[in-house]
């Protein structure tokens, strides 16, 4: 049976951890908190609440994002699978949960972002900063459908044809 999918608002911890397996993926990992604070109505004070530690999990290119944009102190929204992972040391049996990320992000509640789509290849701009190349791909003539008003131009490009 799969766990369920949990997605949550939190802050990031630590700053994110980038490493690659033998086999070449990309793997971060990422401590993120979750807590409940609430303002108290009665002494309009804030209040902490329960608080969760999880050590997230996030891997290939979405790794790499990761790694590259999130910084510590961050409140993020993320989506992932719980896990809980166990292991023993010294004769003792451990577990704790884990989160295998699937997507996270900067909130904007408090925050802004630039966004910046990804190329394929994973370079996210060129060398030094600056802005991205787009590959050149060459004009491809396309067999337009004859009875097609949304192709017909009547209007000089400007409005639909309706």
């Amino acid at each position: 049976m799969a766990l369920p999918t949990m997605t949550g608002v939190g802050r990031v911890v630590a700053d994110p951890t980038l490493r690659f397996t033998s086999g070449g993926a990309a793997v971060a990992n990422v401590r993120l908190v979750f807590q409940n604070r609430r303002l108290n109505q009665q002494t309009q004070q804030w209040e902490d609440g329960e608080t969760l530690w999880i050590d997230g999990t996030a891997w290939n290119t979405l790794a790499e994002h990761v790694a590259e944009t999130l910084t510590q102190g961050m409140e993020v929204l993320v989506t992932g699978e719980p896990r809980t992972e166990s292991w023993e040391k010294d004769g003792q049996k451990h577990s704790r949960v884990s989160l295998t990320i699937r997507s996270i992000g900067p909130s904007l509640a408090f925050a802004t972002a630039k966004v910046q789509k990804a190329q394929r290849d994973g370079q996210q701009g060129a060398p030094g900063g600056g802005p991205r190349q787009q590959p050149q791909r060459p004009q491809q003539a396309r067999q337009q459908p004859q009875n097609d008003p949304w192709v017909t131009d009547t209007t000089g490009g400007t409005e639909p044809p309706f």
